[in-house]
Order: C-alpha cells, then structure tokens, then sequence
C-alpha cells in the first residue's frame, strides 16, 4: 500500500493559504465516506504520522449503526486504527461556500489493525496485485448513473426530478436529449468545473432512460486502482455540486418502481506492463483471454451478486427490457447481456461489466470482478456462445432475483472468501445481515417505502 509524502500536505497549504477547513475522508464498506472536518493546522501531522479513527467506522450500516456482530466495536474496545493519506488525493471541494479542502485516507496495513481487513480498498488493492503477479495489467474504467432530483418531495411523499432551467419538471425519458443537457447547463457547469479543479477525467454527459437521469463517462485508466479511486471521489463531487444547486444526486439502485434504475458499469480489459492490450483482436469477440475472462465472471455471478446489488433495493432493478441484465450472458455489441463487449477497434477490446447497481462500492465491485476474471483464466472457463440478438428472450440462467439468496451464496463461497479475503467477508456479512434484518423487521418483505426513505 502507497501513502502520500508530507511534501504533497507543504505544497498544498502554500498554494492555498485560503482553505482553512479540510474533509478527511474513508471510504466504508457500502462505499459511503467517513471521517472528519479538520482544521488545516491539523493536516501536515496526517501526512507524517497518520491519523488514528475508530475501528468502528468500518463496521457501519447505512444508516450508520453499529454492528457488533463485525467484531470491531466493543470486543476490540472501539480502538484508535491508524488511516494514512492517498497519493494526490488532497485536493478543493469547489462546491463549498467556503474553501475547503478534500483528503482521502486509507488504514495503514499494520498500524490499522484490527480495522485493516475492513477497509475495501485494500480488498481491491490485493486483486489488482494477484493480478499482476501472473503479468496482467487491468485497465478500468468506471460509468455511473444516477438521478438529479429536488430535495423536496410530491404531495405523495415520492422523490422527483429536478426542475429544469425553463421551469419544467421532465416527464418523459427523453433519452440521449439534448435539449435536456442544456436545461441542466448550471449543474453540469458546476460539476465539470469542479472534476478539472480536482483532476477528474470526466468526458461525455448523457441524458439516461428516465427524466432527471444522468450519465457522465470517466476515461478508462491504465491503473486500475486509480481508476476506480476516481470513480469514488467522482460520486462524492457529484452529490457535492448538487447540494449547492440545492439538488440531489441519487444514486440509488432503482429510486422508482415505473422507471429504468441506474447502474455502475464497470470497462475492463487486460494489458501487459508495456500497457499492450492483451484483450486487442480483430475478431469482435476478442481473444481467448478475453473470453476466459468472461467465462470467469459468470462462473462467480452467483456468489458475487450481493457485492454488485448489495441492498434490497438493488434487486428492483432486475427488470426485462429495462437495460439492466436478467442472466449470465455475453454478446457483441449487445446491451441486453450482462458481458458487452462493445464495438470499435481491435485495439480497444475490452468487456463491459453492467450488472452493479450504482449503489455499489465501485472498489468491491471491481475487486470481485478482477477475481472473477482471475478464476476464468486460471481455469481456462468457457463462456459458452455469445447472445445475439435480445438477450431477454435467450435467457438460459437467470440471476437470483432476492436479496436473501444473493447473502447466503456469498456467506458460503469459499471463493468469495479466498477473493475478498476473510477478514472483510466476515465485517461484509455483519453489516449485510445487519441491514437485512432490519429491513425485514420493520417493513417485511414487500414494502420497499422504509428502504426507499433510509437508502
């Protein structure tokens, strides 16, 4: 594991003797950030001795409660696990009203003990390297979709879009408008601003498939784990800038029932330490590797599902023709599977992973993925043939559609345990059957209204 040098805390605290508050940040289990608001006297100490927070931080549900059953609350006494601060992660939050700057910390690997096995950074951190080991290189990139809408809710009680800048709420998907990116122009002013203030690769901004639905592509990434270290700060910035509009970015799985929900898709591809993709063919459905690649990751969909769809809402989005996949299937140039391999050039082959829900924590989704991947090109997994035409109608193997089944193939997958390691599957499991319970409890199995309002 990396951390950052003083020199990065020096250099900031000169450029910007403005800032006098800065956002310190970890990323939990749910991909929710934790920490503090600090007093920039407080940060070249960060830097140079690491600063210490609860080991129960990573033990939270998404409400942020305890769960003791993690084993990092009361048996470990609550105990002071030391983060340290990411390389050129100290960066402005441009959406505040005043300077403030942003910093994200991870648990050092000895010092942040017990709470380390928890932190799913270092889960994502150990596929890329198990990876690696064998002469593979993922290359990344992270796509999130999410809803814009008001802070006020309809006479119902139900969220709804934004209103727009001539005045009108949407109604229709419009999707791919255009006209609709215009009447956004001051959100989306702001947001790509503050992605160039904070060195994000934001790229093409799309109209989604409901109103008030949104897509900015990130560029794909040559470091994995930069990648996706980006799409996560990528997801606070977007709530961030929308606040200040006095908006807010959901990025639950599936916020209406009538409505298409959103998705994390996650781009992969495999290079050698040259930066060579070793996925590139002329042939649309790649290489062997390629195909390997994804014969791995549906042979671990199962066990996998509740990192990609790990709240109850997620699995609304399971719907037919609704762009979200219902099987373990692959295709060419095919939304309708849940493996795309999209068009292009030979050298750009790479797959197209559109299962997560974008509630998902894009580091444990990408860790499962790439272990997934692993497993297939160990074993030389055959993916079987490629779906062509709609993927709905072919389905050969569905997808557990409940978020109970997607728990209990998880808790028993020994490659999950192996994958993601024991020590974060047993906190994973915690806060999950934590969650679950009380889902279960309060509301029963049929009203999603409790999960819609606490999500």
């Amino acid at each position: 594991m990396q951390f950052a040098h003083p020199q990065e805390a020096r250099d900031f605290l000169e450029r910007h003797p403005e800032v006098r508050s800065i956002e310190l940040m970890l990323i939990d289990a749910n991909g929710i950030p934790r920490g503090k608001l600090l007093h920039r006297d407080e940060l070249l100490a960060i830097y140079e001795n690491g600063r210490p927070l609860p080991s129960s931080i990573l033990s939270l549900t998404l409400q942020g409660e305890d769960v003791e059953a993690s084993g990092l609350v009361w048996e470990v006494a609550d105990a002071d696990c030391w983060t340290y601060p990411l390389p050129e992660s100290l960066t402005l939050q441009p959406w505040r009203t005043v300077p403030t700057g942003q910093l994200q910390v991870s648990m050092h690997p000895t010092q942040g003990l017990p709470a380390t096995p928890g932190d799913p950074r270092h889960v994502l951190v150990r596929a890329i390297d198990a990876l690696k080991a064998e002469g593979y290189h993922p290359v990344m990139a992270v796509e999130l979709e999410f809803y814009l809408l008001d802070k006020q809710r309809d006479a119902n009680g139900r969220p709804q879009p934004a209103v727009q800048m001539n005045g009108v709420r949407p109604q229709a998907p419009q999707v791919y408008g255009v006209y609709e990116l215009e009447q956004l122009q001051p959100f989306l002013d702001d947001l790509y601003a503050a992605c160039e203030v904070q060195g994000l690769p934001v790229r093409t901004a799309i109209s989604e498939y409901a109103p008030g639905q949104l897509e900015l592509t990130l560029e794909h990434r040559f470091d994995a784990l930069q990648a996706v270290d980006e799409g996560v700060r990528y997801k606070r910035l977007v709530k961030g800038v929308a606040n200040k509009h006095g908006l807010q970015a959901c990025f639950m799985a599936k916020p209406f029932g009538d409505l298409a929900g959103s998705g994390l898709h996650m781009h992969v591809s495999l290079a050698d330490a040259e930066g060579n993709n070793l996925m590139a063919s002329d042939d649309p459905q790649g290489t062997p590797l390629l195909r390997h690649a994804i014969g791995g990751m549906m042979a671990t969909l199962d066990d996998a599902l509740a990192i990609f769809c790990p709240n109850a809402n997620s699995f609304r989005r399971f719907q037919a023709n609704s762009y979200a996949p219902l099987a373990k299937s692959w295709g060419v140039n095919n939304r309708t599977v849940s493996f795309r391999v999209p068009g292009g050039p030979a050298h750009s082959r790479h797959v197209e992973h559109r299962i997560c829900g974008a509630d998902a924590n894009p580091y444990l989704a990408a860790a499962a993925i790439l272990a997934g991947i692993h497993k297939g090109i160990r074993e030389q997994i055959d993916p079987g043939a490629a779906i062509v035409g709609n993927g709905y109608e072919q389905a050969r193997e569905t997808l557990p559609t409940d978020w109970l089944t997607a728990l209990r193939n998880l808790e028993g997958s020994s490659w999950a345990r192996e994958a993601l390691g024991e020590g974060f599957l047993k906190v994973f499991l915690a806060i999950k059957w934590a969650e679950y319970r009380q889902f279960m409890g309060e509301v029963g199995e049929q009203d999603w209204r409790w999960y819609l309002s606490h999500a």
